[in-house]
């Protein structure tokens, strides 16, 4: 019996023994109760939240509220995204009082140009919010957001500066224009302002930007890099390393989800096939790959040297998950089976928070970065962000009719 059928095997059986939010309507209560439970986390976290008015991001490692930085933070658009997600399954004004009250904390920054995060932030913010509510003011803050991100795109290389290097940890490393394997999530907010403006600018940096990592960012059997080090006049590769994973050839689980979310995001937008082959390849990678645990939670590095006494990373798997739902949707192969696994698994005690408990964070056990020994086993509100907008999807297969994914975002 071959590996691969050993685990398709193993899958099977483990989607069986803990059930999922099947596509049937006897089933469908499985993703109410878990997004009725995430309405009453996150109720609890708003009010945290309101009464310091910051914006949390996760617990320190005594186990205290974090919140997000002042200056800048590249999780700040997660919270007020997660409240959006929950307007949106509820129609609770509520919800859209507070996506509205904690993204307006950092509307300052969609002018600041030192920084990639730009997309993230603003598009789950922002983002979701437009899409829900047409407000004009959302419309031009994404705008101003998207023009400062692509001063950030040098055509020489052909793609978005990810960090500066003159200052911090980066500036220690030797680069001189480092691009990571994250940066493909900026792209959907590129994409977006082209369908909403019809400048094909945005489009065109996004899709460069896309061409560029693919070329790059990818070993042969389809893992990625955490960063590719570009000659800023020349565009050729000076260096390819790994910062927030176990070492450079070694593979970070969050990196490689970022890697197969980002390319389907590429394929929603221009249909062009490299990137659906691009994404399913990712996916084969991940879902096939020897060191994945039976519940489908990766370890924060697929090369951690104490598998399996190493770290999980819930936020890896909710990323994946949310990818994989819509990937389904595009591909002919069956991408639905391992998204209803990793929902399963998330939802279930092993990672999925008793109420009031956590800090009111919805799941345990992600890592944020281990080399930087920040972050480590503890909630992020990312992870809770994706696997909201996972539960919404699987929702949404539910109800259309068609079998086919209606948008998210």
């Amino acid at each position: 019996m071959t590996t691969s059928l050993i685990k398709n095997l193993g899958l099977a059986v483990f989607a069986l023994t803990i059930g999922g939010c099947q596509q049937t309507q006897t089933s469908e209560p499985l993703c109410e109760e878990n997004l009725n439970f995430a309405t009453k986390q996150i109720n609890l976290l708003l009010e945290d939240a309101e009464q310091a008015n910051k914006i949390p991001r996760t617990l320190t490692a005594e186990g205290e509220m974090h919140w997000t930085l002042e200056g800048f933070d590249w999780t700040e658009g997660f919270f007020p995204g997660t409240c959006w997600y929950l307007y949106e399954y509820t129609n609770n004004k509520k919800w859209e009082q507070a996506a509205d009250k904690f993204q307006s904390l950092f509307e300052d920054h969609r002018l600041l140009p030192y920084y990639h995060d730009l997309g993230f932030v603003f598009n789950c913010s922002y983002g979701n919010g437009y899409r829900l509510t047409s407000n004009e003011h959302y419309k031009q803050v994404l705008i101003e957001a998207g023009n400062t991100l692509i001063t950030r795109f040098n055509p020489n290389v052909g793609c978005i500066r990810s960090w500066d290097v003159d200052k911090g940890w980066q500036s220690k490393r030797g680069w001189q224009y480092p691009v990571i394997i994250d940066n493909m999530m900026n792209l959907e907010m590129l994409f977006e302002l082209t369908k909403m403006t019809g400048d094909q600018k945005y489009q065109d940096v996004a899709m460069a930007h896309a061409n560029t990592t693919m070329q790059h960012h990818f070993r042969e059997d389809m893992s990625s890099y955490h960063v590719i080090d570009y000659d800023s006049i020349t565009g050729e590769v000076r260096n390819k390393h790994t910062a927030q994973g176990y070492a450079h050839e070694s593979e970070w689980a969050r990196g490689q989800a970022w890697g197969v979310y980002g390319y389907t995001i590429c394929y929603r937008y221009t249909k062009d096939e490299r990137y659906l082959k691009q994404a399913e390849k990712i996916a084969d990678y991940i879902m096939n790959h020897q060191d994945m645990p039976a519940d489908r939670i990766p370890y924060w590095d697929y090369d951690a040297p104490k598998i399996p006494n190493e770290p999980r990373d819930a936020s890896a798997a909710a990323i994946t998950a949310s990818a994989l739902i819509e990937l389904n949707d595009y591909s002919k192969n069956d991408y639905l089976s391992e998204a209803k696994a990793i929902i399963s698994s998330l939802s279930s005690d092993s990672y999925q928070a008793k109420l009031g408990t956590n800090h009111n964070f919805i799941l345990k056990h992600s890592v944020g970065s281990i080399p930087h020994n920040n972050e480590i086993d503890v909630p992020l509100n990312y992870a809770d962000y994706y696997y909201v907008e996972a539960l919404l999807r699987l929702r949404d297969l539910n109800k259309n009719e068609t079998g086919q994914l209606a948008q998210v975002n």
